[in-house]
């Protein structure tokens, strides 16, 4: 097969893959001045202009006269040869159409304006001549962001002020206004710098780590590290390495809440901010760092998921921090695992992975097992923080009221705290005030009117929000179905009835609620978490939000109210959900001098998951975990895959998923088996019925291009949808 040229002439035949939902590339002739290729372009598609990617050699085939040109080369940074085989093996395993693949590499704003100057805004060295609410806003953004500078668009809509405000602060000087490029290289970090004094486990860590990059090759490790053992520092280090060599690293984090602080922590580090990639930075942000990623002008990139599709001119080190976090699956539009994808991306980039965790996911536990991954134990905490002591509540000996969920124990140890002057924290991973509205005159539950969900009360808004759909609406004060008046009752906790809840036991304590729906923005979450870890609450009351990676000293309390709540229902991975997050919120207490204590409230405290919580001993639970996937053949030690069908008719997704069912002979070729149809749990969400159908297959099988045979056979409706979920983390 004759290699694909690097570079076409003017009017060479190319194959032009865009972004648009077509079958696959399209010919144009190279413009004007030739082309590279991977060259980001522009192409005429009927009437409208697209962008794409020049992907290879034209096919032909068709009156050559009638091929169209490319409309110009974008100025980017072409794509790279490895990137393109990313999105390929990403699609194949995805089983996701290339153009949809293409989206994810392409999702910078402005990427074909042409390069130009702009007025920027910083933070300037006057003072205003008065204080108004609106300008103390502008200025809380631009001390919140620091260097980051704003277009006169985003400071305003940042602070929610009017552009003369800022423009008034420009005149005094409070505010620089600049003229800069558009897009401009980030401040080079310097590795030389010294980092914090390692523990012995830190050192050893680092040296390992280290010797793996030096190689310039692919390897995936595994950092297990408790809680406060200090990962960080050790990953830092291997990021410091990696710039060594020259190469470029990626940090992704689960949480945009837990950026600030981090990025704080690169700053000490390596004496400057590093680039940002998450749906908290500004558009004018995020193409800067696109541009910049692809030229080399950034050298490292901390964000979320998406990150993973930056056009890296030399990727040398992937971190996934809190690896085993569930926010790492994408659930809609192209359905991937970025820590699998990363490890895919390493791969074929020649890089290294660290895989970082206090509570490894079973599927990576299992790879370090089987020698797949080095593994790497961090088994103590840094310093003179010492693990906080576990304890269970049985809930079934404390007398405790029906509409009451703090227990006579807990309470008590809570009324220590608070006269010692330290923190607690009531841990609660259910947002809202309460799951379920009831008519206690006809039963009646108020539900959503697009999705087969219970609308959740949530009293702060005074609304009820369906938590599938996003729908909202105002709280009634009559029952939609018989009519009667004040017979409305809440059923069940969540986080704001606690927080009620405990402003009536602790009237003295300051109480802060952490719930990512009760903040506007990223912005005040985080001021909130900095004003917490300050000692401004007593005590803390919160969903799995705080459970990740945020440090508060003087908190020495985790109350975890209802613990039991993941051991409900046949979810294949609930023990080890519950596990991790029990852990994780627990190693939250006592990361400082203080020893901590963490108490979790329990119906159940015999059962093997809140047992293996108690005792500590983790290589127990996931050898127990393993030996009960690997029976039952499912991952790690077999292959699934989810097929959603959706539809406003119900009947005509199960007549979809019937057919299906019947022309199984593809998948029965390499012994996988069918399962469904059957409704989803969620039945209908946004007026769409839901049906699914799952699918079985033992771990070693090409199971992708059975997938594809067995669905090509069947038509699928103008209305209906049918996705395919590889590796399936929830089953909603």
């Amino acid at each position: 097969m004759p290699a694909i040229p690097s570079f076409f002439a003017e009017g060479a035949l190319v194959a032009v893959m865009t972004t648009q939902p077509l079958d696959g590339p399209l010919d144009y002739k190279a413009p004007e001045g030739g082309c590279h290729l991977g060259a980001f372009v522009e192409v005429p598609l009927g009437p409208r202009k697209v962008p794409g990617v020049v992907w290879g050699v034209g096919l032909g085939g068709f009156d050559l006269s009638k091929a169209r040109s490319i409309i110009r080369v974008l100025d980017v940074a072409p794509m790279r040869e490895e990137m393109q085989k990313f999105l390929i093996r990403m699609g194949d395993y995805t089983l996701t159409p290339m153009p949809a693949m293409l989206r994810l590499a392409t999702r910078a704003p402005g990427l074909s304006d042409p390069p130009s100057m702009r007025k920027v805004y910083r933070l300037g060295h006057g003072t205003p001549d008065r204080e108004t609410d609106a300008r103390r806003r502008v200025l809380e953004v631009l001390n919140t962001f620091g260097g980051l500078s704003f277009t006169l668009k985003e400071l305003s809509d940042e602070a929610g002020v009017t552009s003369s405000v800022v423009k008034g602060l420009v005149k005094q000087g409070v505010v620089a206004e600049e003229d800069t490029p558009r897009d401009t290289s980030f401040p080079r970090l310097d590795p030389s710098r010294p980092g914090k004094e390692l523990t012995a486990d830190q050192a050893q860590a680092v040296t390992t780590l280290s010797a793996a990059i030096q190689t310039d090759d692919y390897g995936t490790t595994l950092l297990r590290g408790v809680t406060g053992s200090g990962k960080t520092e050790v990953y830092l280090e291997a990021v410091a390495q990696t710039l060594r060599r020259g190469r470029q690293a990626l940090v992704l984090l689960p949480e945009i809440a837990l950026t600030a602080e981090f990025l704080t922590r690169i700053e000490a580090r390596f004496g400057a901010r590093p680039a940002e990639w998450h749906s908290g930075v500004t558009m004018t942000e995020r193409r800067r760092t696109w541009k910049m990623v692809g030229q080399g002008g950034a050298q490292v990139v901390v964000g979320a998921r998406s990150a993973l599709f930056l056009p890296f001119q030399n990727l040398g080190l992937i971190v996934v921090d809190e690896e085993h976090d569930n926010s790492y699956k994408q659930e809609d539009g192209v359905l991937y695992n970025a820590r699998d994808m990363a490890v895919l991306r390493a791969s074929i980039c020649g890089a290294q992975v660290v895989l970082a965790s206090a509570t490894p996911s079973l599927e990576s536990w299992s790879n370090a097992e089987v020698g797949k991954y080095t593994r790497l134990d961090l088994n103590a905490r840094f310093g003179v923080a010492v693990m906080p002591e576990l304890h269970a509540i049985d809930m079934r000996t404390e007398d405790l009221p029906s509409n009451r969920w703090i227990s006579p124990t807990l309470q008590q140890a809570v009324t220590t705290r608070l006269a010692k002057g330290e923190q607690s924290l009531l841990f609660l991973n259910r947002r809202g005030y309460a799951p379920v509205t009831l008519c206690r005159a006809c039963g009646h539950q108020i539900g959503c009117g697009e999705c087969d969900a219970r609308m959740v009360e949530h009293r702060f808004l005074k609304r009820l929000v369906c938590h599938q759909c996003g729908d909202t609406q105002p709280m009634p004060d009559v029952c939609p179905s018989c009519q009667a008046e004040g017979k409305l009752a809440a059923v069940g906790p969540g986080v704001e009835r606690l927080s009620e809840e405990a402003q009536e036991l602790f009237p003295e304590a300051r109480i802060a609620t952490l719930s990512s729906d009760l903040f506007g923005s990223a912005r005040a979450l985080k001021e909130q978490i900095v004003k917490i870890a300050e000692g401004a609450a007593d005590i803390i009351i919160g969903t799995q939000l705080v459970a990740k990676g945020h440090n508060f000293p003087l908190l020495t309390l985790v109350g975890v109210i209802d613990a039991d709540l993941g051991l409900q229902g046949s979810d294949l991975r609930g023990a080890e959900r519950t596990f991790q997050l029990m852990r994780q919120v627990a190693g939250r207490a006592g990361r400082a001098e203080k020893k901590g204590t963490a108490m979790l409230q329990s119906f159940q405290p015999e059962h093997p998951v809140i047992r293996a919580i108690l005792s500590g001993d983790e290589e127990g639970f996931w050898r127990a975990e393993a030996d009960e996937r690997r029976h039952a053949g499912v991952p790690p030690y077999g292959r699934l895959a989810g097929i959603i069908l959706s539809s406003p008719d119900m009947q005509q997704a199960f007549d979809l998923g019937n057919d299906l069912a019947r022309r199984n002979g593809p998948l029965q070729h390499v012994g996988a088996q069918v399962f469904g149809p059957a409704p989803a749990p969620i039945a209908r969400i946004r007026g769409r019925h839901r049906v699914r159908l799952l699918v079985k297959a033992p771990k070693g099988v090409a199971l992708q291009p059975a997938l594809s045979a067995w669905i090509a056979q069947v038509r699928v409706p103008h209305q209906t949808r049918l996705t395919v979920d590889i590796d399936p983390q929830s089953f909603f």
